[in-house]
């Protein structure tokens, strides 16, 4: 199947797709014309691809997940196990950033509560 195809297929865009193979998450295979084409297999790499993506996950990082999937052993098994654990802890500490910065926030918003408080008091 021809990209445009694929992109119908998996509700991927064009340009996404391109994306992909440009950083080796997909492969296709070039007609005379230079024109790309694919198997169906493709179509449940890219929904593989994308659930990856709404993990969080970056290309690189799908990148280093992929041979798990293409060639599995024990051994690219764990070292994708031991990658997506490393990405959890990130997003974890992420996660506790971001909680520390809404707590700041919510301070903030206590603090102008009470200041508008006193202000509209004092107008009145």
């Amino acid at each position: 199947m021809r990209i445009g195809e694929l992109a119908a297929r998996t509700g991927v865009s064009i340009r996404s797709l391109r994306y992909y193979e440009e950083q080796g998450l997909l492969v296709s295979r070039r007609s005379a014309s230079g024109q790309r084409h694919y198997t169906d297999n493709e179509v449940e790499r890219v929904h593989f691809i994308q659930r990856m993506f709404a993990a969080g996950l970056s290309s690189r990082t799908i990148a280093e997940v992929l041979p798990c999937v293409d060639s599995p052993s024990a051994e690219s098994v764990d070292a994708a196990m031991a990658r997506m654990e490393r990405e959890r802890d990130r997003l974890s500490e992420h996660i506790a950033e971001l909680s520390r910065t809404r707590d700041a926030l919510d301070e903030l918003m206590a603090t102008n509560r009470s200041y508008r408080a006193t202000f509209r008091a004092a107008a009145s």
